[in-house]
């Protein structure tokens, strides 16, 4: 049944094919002759730009121009590759596979259909070649696989990505020489080789400089550069003393004016003393840390113990 298939379809393939061609002949003349004429409307207004000395504009004027030409330079080698197969439909229809010397140009077509919206005849020439040598030989032709015999100019000039900045300057030059500017085309070469920077994974820290600093935090070490050394850390009835409120006390025999001054001094030299150790944290030295600290933790200890005296004496005296 399938013999009798490729029997009966083997004269509607041909005819298939070739009304397609001519098609996409006739369309890719045309599509020429309107692509030249605004590629040059557009080369001239890029040198009236550089005439007025509107370089930034030209600059990306021109890549507009790039992507024309090489529109028209691709359309012109599928033009001949379609002229090609036309002369070779019998043998293409005679035969199951693709021939060897028709594999660039089949496969050239392939690739540029869905690429050139402009010519939709290449996408009917694309399914009739995929009927007929099936899907995989498409898929490979569309991954561009080694054995796919795209051709490379096909490829290049149909290429999505910005064009590089030494092909930018050189069709500015061409275009300054085309309408015989006197262009100097110094300060377009020093803007091209700039590398702009990549923002795109975020912005770099800044180091350096008198905004960027970072106090360090008192945790009970001091890291310096010669030597780690612990301070010993305040004790816990003192700082305790000083973050939460004092509860009164309960009455006893010793008089109160004297017991009020003895515990107001004392929370008065405790709190001093934590914040003294506190404000610490924020010197650049770690020097000068160490030192005040030890200053602040034994004025703070003398506070205490004369406390501590005061009290037991007075003690003593009134019992």
């Amino acid at each position: 049944m399938s013999l009798l298939n490729q029997l009966f379809n083997r004269g509607v393939f041909g005819a298939k094919c070739k009304t397609c061609l001519n098609l996409a002949i006739a369309r890719i003349k045309l599509l020429q002759n309107k692509r030249d004429s605004q590629t040059k409307l557009m080369r001239k207004e890029i040198a009236q730009f550089l005439q007025t000395g509107q370089e930034a504009i030209a600059r990306i004027r021109v890549e507009h121009v790039i992507r024309e030409q090489n529109i028209w330079a691709a359309y012109e080698i599928l033009e001949l590759f379609c002229e090609f197969i036309l002369a070779r439909v019998p043998i293409i229809d005679s035969q199951r596979e693709c021939p060897t010397e028709l594999q660039e140009a089949i496969s050239s077509i392939i690739f540029a259909a869905p690429r050139c919206s402009d010519v939709p005849d290449l996408l009917l020439i694309k399914n009739l070649f995929s009927t007929k040598y099936g899907k995989a030989f498409v898929s490979s032709v569309s991954e561009l696989r080694p054995d796919s015999g795209v051709n490379r100019t096909i490829i290049e000039k149909l290429s999505v990505s910005a064009p590089s900045p030494e092909v930018k300057l050189k069709v500015l030059k061409e275009i300054a020489r085309e309408y015989n500017l006197e262009w100097d085309s110094s300060n377009a070469e020093a803007e091209l080789s700039k590398r702009h920077e990549d923002l795109l994974g975020g912005s770099k820290p800044i180091t350096g400089g008198a905004g960027h600093f970072q106090p360090p935090a008192y945790q009970g070490t001091f890291n310096s550069s010669n030597s780690q050394r612990e301070i010993p850390t305040l004790p816990n009835h003192i700082i305790k003393e000083s973050q939460q409120p004092q509860l009164p006390n309960p009455p006893s025999r010793v008089p109160s004016s004297g017991t009020n001054e003895i515990q107001a001094s004392t929370k008065y030299d405790n709190a001093a003393a934590v914040r003294n150790v506190k404000m610490e944290t924020g010197l650049h030295t770690s020097s000068d840390i160490l030192e005040r600290a030890r200053a602040a933790l034994a004025s703070a200890e003398r506070a205490t113990a004369s406390a501590r005296a005061a009290a037991e004496l007075a003690n003593v005296k009134f019992r």
